[in-house]
C-alpha cells in the first residue's frame, strides 16, 4: 500500500514539474497569502519546569477556527497622479483606489506613485510654483487638458447690429464665449486679429488655457438677433417639410392615382 501511493504521489510531482508559468503576471493573479487565526480545541496542561509540553498525539492537533482573514473588506490604497487620467483627477492628485486598480494599471503604466512623504512633498513644491506662476517644468492639469480639447471642437457665433458702427472688443468676445459655449474666458487669455473687426465675416481668435496651451476658434460675425426671434426661427425650421419628405409625398400621391383605361 505504501509503495503504491509513494508511487501515484511522485506521478504527480512529475507532472506538476511539467507545467509552464508566463513570467508576466498581474499583481492579483498572484497566488494570495491569508492570516488565518487557529485555537487548540483542548488546552495543553502545564508540564514541570524544564521540561517539554507533553502533547496528546490526536486530541492536542485538533484545532478550532477563530478568524480567517480572507473574508475581511479589502483595503483600498493612496496614490499621487503623475499625469491626467480620465475618472481619477489630474497631476498631482491624490486618490485612494482599490489595490487591484492601483497596482494593474496606475502603477504598472507609470500613472502614479506611492503616496510617501518623499513624493508628497514634492507634488506640494510643484504646486507651489505653479501658484507663484513659474512655468518651468511645468504641465497642464486635467481640467485645463478637458477645456483644451473642447476649445477644438468649437465653433463661436458672434452677433452685431447693422444700424450701429463700432469695433468688436475682447469683452464682448468673452460675454460671447459664456453665453453661447458656457465657458468663462478672461480676456487676457484671448487674442483678436490685429485688424479691427467692424462688419460681419469669417474670422478667427485664440484662446490661453492656463497660460500654456493656445487654441485657435473659429469665429463667425453675423447680424445680432434677439433670443425670441432666433427660437422662433427655429420652430418655423423644424415645421417646415423637408425637399426630399415632399418629392416622397409626390410620388405617393402619383402612385395612388388609379390607372386610366381606354
Amino acid at each position: 500500500m505504501w509503495c503504491w501511493s509513494r508511487f501515484v504521489l511522485e506521478g504527480l510531482a512529475r507532472e506538476f514539474s511539467k507545467v509552464k508559468v508566463s513570467p508576466v503576471q498581474y499583481f492579483s493573479q498572484t497566488t494570495c497569502k491569508n492570516t488565518v487565526v487557529v485555537e487548540r480545541w483542548w488546552q495543553v496542561p502545564l508540564s514541570k519546569e524544564g521540561a517539554p509540553p507533553r502533547l496528546h498525539p490526536r486530541r492536542h492537533r485538533v484545532y478550532k477556527l477563530v478568524e480567517d482573514t480572507k473574508h475581511h473588506p479589502k483595503e483600498k490604497i493612496e496614490l499621487i497622479l503623475t499625469q491626467a487620467v480620465p475618472k481619477f483627477g489630474g497631476r498631482g492628485d491624490t486618490v485612494t483606489v482599490k489595490k487591484s486598480v492601483g497596482r494593474n494599471k496606475l502603477l504598472t503604466e507609470g500613472l502614479a506613485v506611492y503616496a510617501s512623504p518623499e513624493n508628497k512633498q514634492m507634488f506640494l513644491e510643484e504646486k507651489k510654483n505653479l501658484q507663484e506662476g513659474k512655468l518651468e517644468g511645468r504641465l497642464q492639469t486635467h481640467t485645463g487638458e478637458m477645456t483644451v480639447k473642447f476649445l477644438k471642437c468649437c465653433h463661436l457665433e458672434v452677433g452685431m447690429r447693422s444700424h450701429l458702427q463700432y469695433e468688436l472688443t475682447k469683452e464682448s468676445v468673452c460675454r460671447h464665449f459664456l453665453h453661447r459655449l458656457g465657458l468663462f474666458v478672461p480676456p487676457h487669455a484671448l487674442t483678436l486679429p490685429d485688424e479691427p473687426i467692424t462688419r460681419w465675416g469669417e474670422y478667427w481668435c485664440e484662446v490661453t488655457v492656463n497660460g500654456l496651451d493656445t487654441v485657435r476658434v473659429p469665429m463667425s460675425v453675423v447680424n445680432f438677433e434677439k433670443p425670441r426671434t432666433r427660437r422662433r426661427k427655429r420652430l418655423l425650421q423644424k415645421q417646415e417639410p423637408k425637399p426630399q419628405e415632399e418629392e416622397k409625398e409626390a410620388q405617393r400621391d402619383g402612385s395612388d392615382e388609379p390607372a386610366k383605361t381606354e
